[in-house]
């Protein structure tokens, strides 16, 4: 759950955040599962020994959800725009496929940066 804080931090790679949120959002026949976001919040918000800094009673998680569903575009988009122009046009061009690239390997974005810098632009 701490890990939710990773979501506002502007240092937070865009990857980990887009991980975080399908473990947020994810499907809801999975709520029951243990390690599901609707488990996790049940076991921090009632448990006396949770990590949370202080015993704060039931919370609701579909309320916990709201919340950073209300957050999530702010979130993002100070990921997105600490990437060079060009990475912002992509992924606002094909946000799906870029998303889909990153859960295949979290470190593309990162090889597809390093390839550019190594390569340059041919253009210029």
């Amino acid at each position: 759950m701490k890990r939710i804080e990773a979501l506002s931090d502007a240092r937070t790679p865009l990857e980990e955040k887009l991980d975080l949120l399908r473990w947020v959002f994810t499907d809801p026949a999975l709520d029951t599962q243990p390690f599901s976001f609707v488990n996790c919040v049940k076991v921090v918000s009632l448990s006396p020994l949770s990590p949370a800094p202080y015993f704060i009673g039931m919370v609701d998680s579909e309320e916990v959800r709201d919340w950073i569903r209300r957050r999530i575009g702010v979130w993002l988009t100070i990921s997105v725009d600490s990437y060079p122009a060009w990475v912002q046009q992509a992924i606002a061009a094909r946000p799906d496929w870029i998303a889909s690239q990153l859960e295949r390997n979290p470190q593309w974005l990162n090889e597809q940066l390093r390839r550019s810098y190594v390569e340059g632009d041919l253009f210029t």
